[in-house]
């Protein structure tokens, strides 16, 4: 099976759960983004790296990272590999002298450390297909918010699943255009229990 190499794309902070994140991924040379939501920690320790800024004292992925290279592993690729009930895993594809060796990890660990280590983080096809979002180029979001105006309900249901499936489909368009990644991932999730 080919990988598929993603980006980060960005964090933003979760309106819906207290402490969370919503770390966004973009498919490389491609229009599909993979929103996972991440603990607070998680989050600070990728955004310190991306922002290249250097703590008083190592951070946990600082550490793993020094114990890694005074025993001569290096981390080459992380990989998103699958989706379980919502639940993302990932793996750390490890190489030392000869040895070639996968570690599983939640992904937020795994691209905190990839940072690191300066290696590309992939995934699978029919991960991006269960949980990727398309965007839509600016004509497709038109024809979305005119579908938005005939199909959004005057009164609104207390949670997804008293949606339609033709009207969660809408409200993904919506947060979308919004950039609201992670409203779009719950959205997502709903659309996927009914085998969307």
């Amino acid at each position: 099976m080919s990988k598929i190499r993603l980006e980060i794309l960005g964090l933003s902070s979760s309106q819906a759960q207290s402490g969370s994140f919503a770390l966004v991924l973009g498919e490389k040379n491609g229009s599909r983004r993979l929103p996972i939501i991440i603990g607070m920690f998680e989050a600070q320790a990728i955004a310190i790296e991306i922002e290249r800024i250097t703590p008083n004292r190592p951070m946990t992925h600082d550490l793993f990272r020094s114990m890694a290279e005074a025993f001569e592993i290096r981390v080459i690729e992380v990989v998103i590999s699958d989706l379980r009930e919502g639940v993302f895993f990932a793996k750390l594809v490890c190489v030392s002298e000869d040895r070639k060796i996968e570690i599983d990890a939640r992904p937020s660990d795994a691209i905190a450390i990839a940072l690191r280590f300066n290696a590309p983080v992939y995934t699978f096809e029919n991960v991006l297909t269960e949980a990727g979002i398309i965007l839509t180029d600016e004509e497709e979001e038109e024809e979305d918010d005119e579908q938005l105006e005939e199909v959004t309900p005057i009164h609104r249901p207390d949670s997804l699943k008293d949606y339609s499936t033709e009207q969660l489909q809408t409200l993904l368009n919506e947060a979308l255009e919004n950039e609201d990644y992670e409203k779009a991932a719950k959205i997502r999730d709903e659309l996927g229990k009914r085998g969307f």
